[in-house]
């Protein structure tokens, strides 16, 4: 089982999924210019969006789960930043293949006096 954590990154664009925590790692650096040792959780996605993979340094070495969807789609944040953090609740709604986005109530509107 991975180890609990409390930051989670998804990151928006797709990726590669043959990429492997090497791979994954250099993206965070790189192009992302984050270290993939500040004990965030980075989540990555295919172009599909039915297969998504998370990279997690535990302090002892790094974990690298896989989850793919039968039917459906994780729902992703679109475009706009590179990166997107998650809450716990979010989190567990996402990997259940459900749209997080649209489970908080809307703002309330501003009312005119």
């Amino acid at each position: 089982m991975m180890p609990p954590f409390t930051l989670l990154q998804l990151v928006v664009e797709p990726v590669d999924m043959r990429l492997g925590i090497e791979g994954l790692s250099t993206k965070i650096h790189a192009s992302l210019q984050h270290s993939p040792l500040e004990g965030a959780a980075y989540a990555f996605r295919n172009q599909r969006s039915n297969r998504l993979k998370v990279l997690l340094w535990d302090r002892s070495g790094v974990w690298l789960a896989q989850r793919r969807l039968h039917h459906g789609r994780f729902v992703w944040p679109q475009a706009g930043d590179a990166l997107f953090t998650l809450d716990a609740a979010q989190w567990q709604w996402l990997v259940s293949g459900v749209d997080w986005q649209r489970l908080s109530p809307p703002p309330l509107p501003e009312y005119a006096y």
